[in-house]
């Protein structure tokens, strides 16, 4: 199975969506909404911001199948 590198994020705040490439070495723990700019963190659970707000779960997860990025 390969790999997806660009997840959609969606504010929770304001509904704002933005492609963005996830970085492979590395988790987000913070992400900026260009729209009403409200820092979103992980939800309880979650090891960063695509995996809580965005429409894949980050590289980690997909190739490990981790609850945690590495």
């Amino acid at each position: 199975m390969e790999t997806i590198l660009k997840s959609e994020i969606t504010c929770p705040n304001c509904g704002h969506r933005k492609v963005e490439d996830m970085p492979t070495n590395a988790c987000q723990f913070f992400y900026e909404c260009d729209n009403c700019k409200i820092v979103l963190k992980p939800n309880e659970g979650d090891c960063c911001v695509y995996c809580s707000y965005g429409d894949e779960s980050c590289p980690s997860i997909q190739e490990n199948n981790k609850g945690c990025c590495s």
